[in-house]
């Protein structure tokens, strides 16, 4: 990590409040020597904590290369989580004896030339809700958390590139995110304007050969389609009057297939059920995909909720949400957490897409929520959930990294589908 500078979010506040959502949510691996360390520490499956479920269990990855992770309870939860949400480990070693992903959660750490950029997972609430000290202020912390994550040779990482990995270096790269940021930034702009903006800017980036432009040509590349990205926005609105177009036939299909992914519930008791638990995800996937009738149980939301229900206007967002947004959007294309190394190799055009595909998916769920309890506006608590929620599975399950994910954003940015849900969902 010497010689590495840390390129912070400093619009970003965080410290742990002992929710406890991590214990209960994620599947914990560790090494060959944390698992050491754990045995040494005089953990036994026989402990009465542990009601029965081993401590440690070897059942990651393929037969022939299995891997550790902690045991979890039933209901997904860390065994050694207490029941005043605190981890046992913790609180008789001290965190430093933690395993790494633990103590690392909820930052993450990406390469950026001769900088390292630390972004941070909203699937944690106090993330969403910017609880906790600044971060900015925890520079010193981060710096030690950077040498145990941050693998040797970094700074030889090629640049995530406008359609693959090193297409373009550091320099030119870093000119359209900077630029995706300023986009996203005013305060005073819905985060639906924004973002519909962005994508507009990705959609002439992506038409663009830009690989023999000089360093000024490139800067006054970006610069002009970046007006004409807010001009055109501002022109379609005004012709638009006002009124939102819908997804065309073959988008609503498509986005009802990214809803269902961030609507699912991964934990231990639902992906150990065997063929049985498999049928039922077909079951889901074929209701989804027709799009008719009642939604089924999702995230232990058992109430009757068709899809029509969700395609009426939910009343806007709140202005607390819409700063949720801004910043959660403002984190991610800072901490380059769309693309490159984290996000499945994508370049820039794909990973923006899909990260701005998060925003209606989001919405969708939260609609979801709202209209489980019978209510009718969104509110800013469902917002978060919603938040929480999505940013739990983007860019950390292998469904965004198969073929077909793929060929369904470039299907949806093709039709002009993207801009269309972010709108149609943003009511």
């Amino acid at each position: 990590m010497d010689g590495f500078g840390l390129q912070l979010p400093t619009i970003q506040n965080w410290s742990c409040h002992s929710c406890s959502e991590c214990c209960t949510r994620h599947v914990v691996e560790i090494t060959e020597e944390e698992r050491q360390r754990i045995v040494d520490q005089g953990w036994s499956d026989d402990d009465e904590f542990t009601e029965g479920t081993p401590v440690l269990v070897r059942d990651l990855g393929p037969f022939w290369n299995r891997r550790w992770r902690l045991g979890q309870k039933p209901n997904g939860a860390c065994v050694f989580l207490d029941g005043q949400g605190l981890c046992r480990i913790h609180a008789k070693f001290g965190e430093p004896t933690k395993p790494l992903a633990c103590r690392v959660y909820p930052y993450a750490f990406h390469p950026q030339g001769r900088q390292v950029a630390v972004s941070l997972r909203y699937s944690c609430p106090s993330v969403v809700e910017n609880k906790g000290r600044p971060v900015a202020e925890q520079e010193s912390e981060l710096k030690e958390m950077a040498v145990e994550v941050v693998p040797a040779g970094v700074t030889q990482a090629p640049a995530p590139g406008l359609r693959r990995t090193g297409d373009l270096d550091w320099l030119p790269f870093r000119q359209f995110v900077n630029s995706l940021e300023v986009l996203m930034t005013p305060p005073d702009v819905p985060v639906a304007t924004k973002l519909a903006t962005a994508v507009r800017f990705i959609d002439m980036v992506a038409e663009a050969r830009v690989d023999r432009l000089s360093d000024q040509q490139l800067s006054d590349f970006v610069e002009i389609i970046c007006e004409a990205a807010q001009s055109e926005l501002e022109a379609a609105g005004e012709s638009a009057g006002g009124q939102d177009q819908p997804l065309s036939a073959t988008g609503r299909l498509l986005f009802r297939m990214f809803a269902s992914q961030y609507a699912r519930n991964d934990s231990l008791s639902n992906w150990r059920t065997g063929l049985m638990g498999r049928f039922r995800l077909l079951r889901v996937g074929t209701r989804f995909a027709l799009g008719r009738g009642r939604i089924p149980p999702l995230q232990d939301i058992d109430q009757p909720v068709t899809f029509d229900r969700l395609e009426e206007p939910f009343g806007g967002l709140t202005p607390q949400a819409e700063e949720m947004f801004t910043r959660y959007f403002r984190v991610k294309i800072r901490g380059l957490q769309f693309c490159g190394r984290a996000f499945f190799g994508f370049g820039l055009v794909e990973g923006f897409r899909s990260l701005a595909l998060v925003f209606p998916s989001m919405l969708w769920l939260a609609r979801f929520i709202v209209a489980s309890d019978g209510r009718e506006r969104l509110e800013t608590a469902d917002v978060a959930k919603a938040i929480e929620l999505a940013d739990h599975y983007h860019g950390y399950t292998p469904q965004f990294n198969r073929h077909q994910y793929r060929w369904q954003v470039a299907m949806m940015a093709r039709g002009g589908d993207i801009s269309r849900a972010i709108n149609w969902y943003s009511r």
